[in-house]
C-alpha cells in the first residue's frame, strides 16, 4: 500500500511517501523552489501544493501519481465548517477585508482559506507545473482515496509512531491547528488517544510568534532567533508575561490577547540595533514558556503515568525548552520529532492513515535518522561540474583530506548523500568548520550574513560526547542543549554559547558513515572529536538541495572549499584554471 503525505496549509510545505508503513522519501518543497518555508502562512496561498516535493517522492517510489493508494493531507477543514454549511455549494468572500456580509469572529478570508483546502484534490491533478508533467499527467481524483487528517493528530502521529517507544505520552505544542493549539495524548502500539487539548485563540506558539514580530524578526520563520537572543538577557519582564499567560487546571492555560506594544513599547524595526531591553524581553518570555510547559508536562505525566514523552509542533523545535523538560520534567525519556514543525505533519498524516487503513498491529518504522531527501551520485555530480565548467579535483580519501582542510581553519561546504528532512542540517548539506579558533563563530556569521548574536552548533562523535558535554547522550537531531564541560571550554570556544551551553548533534557510523569518518579523521589530527556544523545556505535561502544549488551558494559566498560527493572545489584552483575548458564535455545540466 502506497500512502502519500502532504502538508500544505500554513508554511513549510512538504511531502513524504510510505510503502506498507516504511518511509521511502520525505522533503520540504522549499528545497526545490528556493522559497524559504515554501510560502508565507496566509489564506491567499493555501491552494499551493508542494508539487516539487511530491514529484520527488513519486520518483523515489518509481511510480506515477495514479499509482498512489491513499493521500493524507494534514488539516481537516470539516472541523471549521459549521454543521449548517457543510453541504452548501457556495460561500461568500468579501471584496474588501473590512466588509463582511455576516457576523463572524473569524477572518473575513476564512471562506477562501477553507475553499482552497477543499479544492486541494482537484488542484493536485490539474495545477502542477508543466515541467513536472511526467508523474502527474492524466491522474484523476478517483485514482486514490483522499484523507483529511486533524492537524494536531498529524503532529502527534509524527511524534509517536516513528519514535523508539511502544508506549509514550504525547505532547503537541503548535501555533495553530484547526481548533487546537496544544494537545495531550497517549500512544500504545499502533493506537493513539487524545486526552485533552487547549483551543485557540490561546496558544503558546502564537504568543512566541507575536514577540518574534515585536523584536523585529519574521514570525513563523525566525522564532529560533528569539531563543538565541534570550541567552543574553535577564528575565526582568517575567512577571509581566506571567500576567499574560495564566496556567489553570488539567493542562489548560489562557493567554491574553493584548497589544505587546501597549505593554512593552514600540516594536523594533528590522535594522534597528539590539539593546539590553530586547535581550531581556526575549529572556523573559523564554523563561515563562519553560515554566508553563513544565506545568503542562507534569499534568500529562500525572494522567498517563508512563515513563516516556514524545513531542512535536513548532514549539518543540525550541531546544532550550526541550532541555528543561529533559532535565526538570518527570519523564525518564524524551524524544522529539526532528521535523517537529509543520513539515513533519506530512509524515504524521501519512503514518496515521497508513496504520488505520492497513489495520496493522505492528509499527514498521523507527526514525533514527533524517536523511530522506534527494541525493546525487558521483557520476551525476561530475557531469554537472563538467557542464558548468567548474574546475575540480577527485579525492582519494574524502574524510582524511577534508579533515586536513578543517584543521587548517578552512570553512567547508559539505555535500554528501541524501539531504535532511526537517529544518536542521545534520551532515548532508552542512557548512563545517573547526571549533578550536574562538573567532570562527563570528567568521561563520559573516559568511552566512547572520546576526552577530547567533551561536553555531557542534557535532560530536557519539562515543565521545559525554567527555565534552555534560551528561550528553544519543542526540542525533540537534534538538537539545548541553553544558560544555569546564575543562573543555578552551578547546572548543567557537561552539560554546554565551550561557555555557551548546546545541549538540551526536553522530555514529550507522547514521552517516562519511560524516562519522570525517569526525574521526579530524580527531586524529587535532585530538578534538568536534566540528562546527551549520546549515549550507545563506540569509533568506533554504538549505541547498541540488549540485547546482551548492555551486551557486559556494561561488557567491566566502567559503574556502566545497566537498561535493568525491570532488574538491577550491577558489584557488578556479583562479588557476580561468580560461581553461579542460573538463568540458558535451553533457546535459543537472538541476
Amino acid at each position: 500500500m502506497i500512502t502519500l503525505g502532504i502538508n500544505a496549509v500554513f508554511h513549510d510545505s512538504a511531502a513524504c511517501i510510505l510503502k506498507d508503513g516504511i518511509l521511502l522519501a520525505a522533503a520540504e518543497d522549499e528545497r526545490f523552489t528556493h522559497v524559504k518555508h515554501g510560502k508565507r502562512p496566509i489564506p491567499f496561498n493555501t491552494y499551493e501544493l508542494p508539487f516539487h516535493a511530491i514529484d520527488y517522492c513519486l520518483k523515489v517510489a518509481g511510480i506515477h501519481l495514479r499509482d498512489v493508494d491513499h493521500i493524507a493531507y494534514s488539516f481537516d477543514p470539516a472541523l471549521l465548517i459549521e454543521e449548517g454549511y457543510k453541504n452548501q455549494a457556495l460561500c461568500e468572500i468579501p471584496f474588501y477585508p473590512n466588509h463582511t456580509s455576516g457576523e463572524t469572529a473569524g477572518s473575513p478570508w476564512d471562506n477562501l482559506f477553507l475553499s482552497s483546502i477543499l479544492h486541494a484534490p482537484h488542484q493536485l491533478v490539474d495545477g502542477y507545473p508543466h515541467h513536472l508533467q511526467k508523474r502527474f499527467y492524466d491522474s484523476k481524483i478517483s485514482d486514490w482515496e483522499w484523507h483529511y487528517v486533524d492537524h494536531h493528530a498529524a503532529h502527534a502521529a509524527s511524534a509517536f509512531f516513528p519514535s523508539p517507544y511502544q508506549e509514550a505520552a504525547i505532547l503537541t505544542l503548535d501555533g495553530r491547528g484547526e481548533v487546537a493549539s496544544t494537545t495531550f495524548g497517549i500512544g500504545r502500539g499502533t493506537e493513539m488517544t487524545r486526552i485533552n487539548q487547549v483551543n485557540l485563540p490561546h496558544s503558546l506558539g502564537l504568543l512566541y510568534e507575536r514577540l518574534t514580530t515585536h523584536l523585529g524578526f519574521l514570525h513563523s520563520s525566525d522564532e529560533y532567533k528569539v531563543m538565541a537572543l534570550a541567552s543574553y538577557g535577564q528575565p526582568r519582564f517575567a512577571d509581566q508575561f506571567r500576567e499574560i499567560i495564566k496556567v489553570g487546571n488539567n493542562g489548560q492555560y489562557t493567554i491574553s490577547n493584548e497589544n505587546l506594544a501597549g505593554r512593552f513599547g514600540a516594536q523594533r524595526l528590522k535594522d534597528e540595533p539590539f539593546t539590553a531591553f530586547h535581550f531581556d524581553l526575549a529572556r523573559s518570555l523564554q523563561l515563562v514558556l519553560e515554566e508553563t510547559t513544565l506545568e503542562l508536562v507534569k499534568y500529562l505525566h500525572q494522567v498517563t503515568k508512563v515513563s516516556n514523552l514524545v513531542m512535536a509542533g513548532g514549539v518543540a523545535l525550541n531546544c532550550v525548552l526541550n532541555a528543561r523538560i529533559r532535565d526538570l520534567g518527570p519523564f525518564e525519556k524524551v524524544w522529539v520529532q526532528p521535523a517537529a514543525g509543520d513539515s513533519g505533519t506530512a509524515l504524521g498524516a501519512a503514518l496515521y492513515v497508513d496504520i488505520n487503513e492497513r489495520k496493522t498491529q505492528k509499527r514498521e518504522f523507527v526514525m533514527d535518522h533524517v536523511y530522506w531527501g534527494p541525493e546525487y551520485s558521483d557520476t551525476e555530480i561530475e557531469r554537472f561540474l563538467n557542464w558548468a565548467k567548474v574546475p575540480f579535483t577527485k579525492m582519494d580519501d574524502i574524510a582524511t583530506e577534508t579533515a586536513a582542510l578543517l584543521a587548517d581553519n578552512q570553512i567547508i561546504g559539505w555535500y554528501q548523500g541524501r539531504m535532511e528532512f526537517g529544518p536542521r542540517a545534520l551532515g548532508s548539506r552542512s557548512i563545517l568548520a573547526s571549533p578550536i579558533d574562538p573567532r570562527m563563530q563570528a567568521m561563520l556569521n559573516e559568511v552566512k550574513d547572520r546576526e552577530d548574536f547567533r551561536p553555531v552548533a557542534p557535532v560530536v562523535l557519539e562515543e565521545d560526547a559525554h567527555f565534552w558535554f555534560k551528561d550528553a547522550e544519543f542526540s542525533p537531531f540537534m534538538l537539545f542543549i548541553y553544558d560544555v564541560l569546564k575543562e573543555k571550554e578552551d578547546l572548543i570556544p567557537a561552539v560554546r554559547h554565551t550561557d555555557g551551553t551548546a546545541r549538540v548533534q551526536t553522530i555514529n557510523e550507522q547514521q552517516h558513515p562519511e560524516y562519522y569518518r570525517l569526525l574521526r579523521a579530524f580527531k586524529e589530527i587535532t585530538g578534538v572529536p568536534v566540528l562546527i556544523n551549520t546549515s549550507f545556505n545563506t540569509l533568506g535561502k533554504p538549505i541547498v538541495c541540488s549540485p547546482r544549488d551548492a555551486i551557486e551558494c559556494f561561488w557567491t559566498s566566502p567559503f574556502d572549499a566545497l566537498i561535493i560527493g568525491s570532488y574538491l572545489i577550491t577558489k584557488t584552483d578556479a583562479q588557476k584554471n580561468i580560461g581553461s575548458h579542460s573538463n568540458l564535455q558535451q553533457v546535459e545540466p543537472l538541476v
